[in-house]
């Protein structure tokens, strides 16, 4: 038997044997077609294997792509025209962690100018899933490497939110597929203030190029902003115009600043470069945070 080597998505339907997902294959796709663009799913994490089966015993969680989702339009001559070290990747599994403070705010941080996947666009900390982890493991041990803050399992509570299917690019228009993963989007609840959390923050230059704490009413209005659509966006009257953020510098040091409101309210470009703004599959994951925050969403 082959040597696991890293993560990858395994498919299975209607009690099938699970399957290595193939890099050109849609992962939304394989549960609901080439039309829509969410499914509900079961995932679980086995033997170095992350599962997805439409088998539920539990509600399951969503699944979901971008409308314009490149492997949902890839063509058989694209996708045969894409090198063999990309086309045997297989899908990988990310974790982002959606970190809440005890006074609702959420952390998001901007990715560094000099990564190579999504440079300069506003996401919560998040990695890869490493081999023997479990996914709250990774999401605390990700939080740290970026953020520098250290919590542990007795100090949060945590909730899966969603699976978001990612590629780079993310639109065709903007090039050949490079990554696809399923993202994991787990929220963190913790009993410390955001400003308990700040002061705790130390950012790795090498990772992150700001952070930032975000409300409710600033999360509506950035969901708003749905990549792929053209409508302007409507920043209400009695929302600020500017945001405060740390950035933080080459070597580490935090600069509070701010930012102004409709930055986050950009969307994803369909051509040329990317510009900073909030990722769609951020976007997806601050709407189930915000049904989280419902009054009947609430857990006695």
């Amino acid at each position: 038997m082959e040597k696991v080597r890293k993560i990858l998505v395994h498919l299975s339907r209607e009690n099938a044997a699970p399957q290595c997902a193939r890099f050109v294959q849609s992962i939304t796709g394989h549960f609901v077609g080439n039309v829509e663009d969410q499914a509900t799913v079961s995932c679980s994490l086995e033997n170095n294997r992350f599962i997805l089966c439409d088998r539920m015993c539990d509600g399951g969680v969503p699944l979901k792509r971008a409308s314009f989702c490149p492997i949902k339009y890839l063509s058989h001559s694209e996708a045969d025209s894409l090198p063999p070290d990309t086309l045997n990747r297989g899908v990988d599994v990310g974790v982002a962690v959606l970190l809440q403070s005890a006074n609702q705010r959420l952390l998001l941080t901007r990715r560094a100018s000099s990564l190579r996947i999504f440079p300069n666009v506003w996401v919560p900390p998040g990695g890869h899933v490493e081999l023997d982890e479990k996914l709250l493991d990774a999401g605390l041990r990700e939080l740290k490497e970026e953020t520098g803050l250290k919590l542990s399992p007795d100090e949060i509570s945590s909730q899966l939110l969603g699976l978001w299917e990612s590629v780079y690019p993310p639109m065709l228009s903007r090039g050949l597929p490079k990554r696809h993963h399923i993202v994991t989007y787990i929220l963190l609840k913790s009993c410390q203030s955001h400003l308990q959390l700040q002061a705790c923050l130390r950012p790795d230059p090498a990772e992150v190029s700001a952070c930032v704490w975000v409300d409710a009413g600033l999360v509506n209005v950035v969901v708003s902003a749905v990549d792929g659509e053209k409508d302007s966006v409507q920043i209400p009257t009695d929302l600020p115009q500017t945001i405060s953020v740390t950035e933080v510098s080459p070597h580490g040091e935090l600069i509070e600043t701010s930012l102004p409101v409709s930055v986050l309210c950009n969307r994803a470009p369909d051509h040329g470069e990317d510009i900073e703004r909030v990722s769609t599959g951020t976007k997806f994951a601050l709407e189930l945070w915000l049904k989280t925050l419902e009054p009947h969403a609430e857990m006695g």
